[in-house]
């Protein structure tokens, strides 16, 4: 073991989770600060405003076009990360 390193931690060799990126509009705006989002492609998803948008008081309100990031694995949820 080299001088200044610990263990060697298995966890950091995973990669993180790819998120995808799309456009939509905001049709409802809901309690705790969640939307109904409609994106292009004429799905609808429900979407949580992020950390930074409600640090920085950032409003949004409906027919706003948002990015939203949605996970791989759950297609019907997503984070607004931006406003357009």
């Amino acid at each position: 073991m080299e001088f200044g390193k610990k263990f060697q931690d298995n966890r950091m060799d995973n990669k993180k989770e790819i998120k995808e990126s799309t456009e939509g509009t905001i049709i409802e705006a809901l309690p705790g600060m969640t939307f109904r989002v409609q994106l292009k492609d004429g799905s609808e998803i429900l979407a949580y405003l992020a950390g930074k948008m409600r640090v920085h008081y950032i409003k949004v309100i409906p027919g706003d076009e948002v990015l939203v990031e949605m996970s791989s694995y759950d297609k019907t949820r997503g984070r607004i990360t931006r406003r357009r």
